[in-house]
């Protein structure tokens, strides 16, 4: 890490104020300062460090590994492990691990925003503390009144020293205790490190991903921008443009879309007479769709019992269904008659009804009709 950083405490969650007290580390110094006056004292390239409270860390599949998709994969990749509405946060995308997941760190936009208005010259990286532990084992640190854990696992988070009992055991070792000051009680690890600051000791780890990332990446220059200036404005007359007859279709599109609406609500009426009150004519009709299909539950249930018990010798040539009844017939090959023998047995080991008929010897093996149910 930039050995020039400013650590905010746990407090700093609670909204932006530049009387804050927080820990400066700057030349190998570590001192307390309020927020205004250790970010007015900050050069370009400098460090911010959040603290792991205003921070969620996960670790997801994403679809694709090209550069260029997964910052778009990232929305939907994360939506259901977030409770927070996913468009007032800003995602950062982070390390690949062994496992194939990607590490994702998630936190309010606006909470960043507003930190970020009041630093007269923007960080170069934003960092989280747990995230800048080693990268190995299970490492803990006192810092800012409670215990930072981070380490190899995807795990970031802040504990209290009575929960690490019940959790050790869930984390990979070495178990690494660091901490300042004698008068903090260590926790059960395997290694224990005392340190004289542990702002300082954890500003030279050198490591994290950069939460400077889309809209908070640092903004670069480019001299080369004036001799593009006439195709600039050419661009911009293009654009003009463009937002003109945008607009002219916009417009067009718009009373369209009113009128396929009016038919849409037209033909719903017509479908489903007896709902009266129209509110949302999609969720409304999804509604119809999924009760109608809700009979075919049993159906689908017993085809995914019957697919786990096929095993790979015996195949379906053939699949018939008759719901008044409840039949299922398939037409199905195996090698010999041992092998549809013993289907027989694992479908009436599932509670199945089965009737097996007469089988007949092929060129590619047996075939024979199983009837379930009826």
């Amino acid at each position: 890490m930039n050995l020039s950083c400013v650590f905010l405490p746990p407090a700093a969650c609670a909204g932006v104020d530049v009387q804050l007290p927080v820990r400066q580390v700057r030349a190998g110094q570590s001192q307390t300062l309020p927020f205004a006056e250790a970010c007015a004292e900050q050069q370009s390239g400098w460090t911010l460090v959040l603290p792991v409270e205003a921070v969620t860390a996960c670790a997801v599949h994403l679809p694709t590994r090209k550069a260029r998709w997964l910052r778009q994969a990232l929305p939907f990749a994360v939506e259901e492990q977030l409770a927070d509405d996913i468009e007032q946060l800003h995602l950062a995308l982070g390390e690949l691990l062994a496992d194939g997941r990607y590490r994702v760190y998630a936190l309010r936009r606006a909470w960043l925003s507003d930190w970020l208005a009041v630093c007269p010259t923007p960080p170069g990286r934003i960092l989280m503390d747990a995230d800048c532990l080693p990268d190995e084992g299970t490492q803990l640190l006192w810092l800012d009144g409670r215990w930072l854990l981070g380490g190899s696992t995807q795990t970031r988070l802040a504990l209290d020293p009575e929960a690490w009992g019940s959790l050790a055991d869930r984390y990979p070792r070495p178990h690494c205790c660091v901490q300042a000051g004698a008068d903090v009680q260590p926790l059960a690890a395997d290694q224990v490190l005392q340190l004289d600051d542990a702002h300082l000791w954890l500003a030279g780890q050198a490591r994290g991903t950069n939460l400077a990332q889309g809209d908070f990446a640092p903004a670069t220059q480019d001299v080369r921008w004036q001799s593009l200036r006439p195709l600039l404005a050419l661009l911009g007359l293009w654009l003009v443009l463009q937002w003109g007859f945008n607009l002219a279709q916009g417009w067009h599109l718009q009373r369209e879309a009113d009128a396929y609406a009016d038919a849409s609500a037209a033909l719903y009426r017509e479908l489903f007479p007896q709902d009266h009150r129209l509110v949302n004519l999609r969720a409304q009709f999804d509604q119809h769709l999924s009760e109608a299909g809700a009979g075919q539950s049993g159906l689908l249930s017993q085809l995914d019992t019957i697919g786990a018990l096929l095993g790979a010798q015996v195949q379906v040539e053939q699949l018939d269904y008759r719901s008044t009844p409840g039949e299922l017939s398939l037409q199905v090959t195996a090698p010999g008659f041992a092998e549809l023998e013993q289907l027989r047995e694992r479908l009436q080991g599932a509670d199945m009804a089965v009737q097996l008929g007469a089988a007949s010897r092929e060129a590619n093996g047996v075939s024979a009709r199983l009837v379930i149910g009826g």
